[in-house]
């Protein structure tokens, strides 16, 4: 039988008490939207960049905590406000996927509450 386990990081801010910031079933981990919260201050980054780089540095912690790392990424969701940061979102994914790069999906959402552009989830290898 597969069991599951919530997780909640103690490095990375929660965005919403509604639900966790990760799930494990089995052998794989299920990230929440991640958003680009800077655990130091807990304010949002202003541009876009900016958050979606602190959005997968988020979820690099989040996995490591869990035993994981980007490596073993196999599927993102990115939700973007703006289908204008395309080019922006590619030159981050590429720094942080150099190698292998997992499949994505970018949906472009309407806004989220406050100045969030971006949230990114994710489906990673224990």
């Amino acid at each position: 039988m597969i069991t599951k386990k919530v997780f909640d990081s103690k490095s990375v801010p929660r965005f919403s008490d509604a639900f966790p910031q990760a799930t494990v079933a089995g052998d794989f981990i299920f990230v929440s939207g991640t958003v680009g919260v800077d655990p130091a201050t807990g304010q949002i980054h202003e541009g876009f960049e900016e958050q979606a780089t602190q959005a997968f540095l988020n979820v690099k912690t989040i996995l490591e905590e869990l035993g994981s790392d980007m490596s073993k990424v196999v599927k993102t969701t990115v939700f973007m406000v703006s289908g204008n940061d395309f080019s922006i979102l590619n030159k981050v994914y590429k720094l942080t996927f150099p190698e292998n790069a997992p499949a994505r999906s970018t949906p472009q959402v309407m806004p989220f509450p406050s100045s969030i552009q971006i949230s990114v989830e994710c489906i990673a290898i224990l």
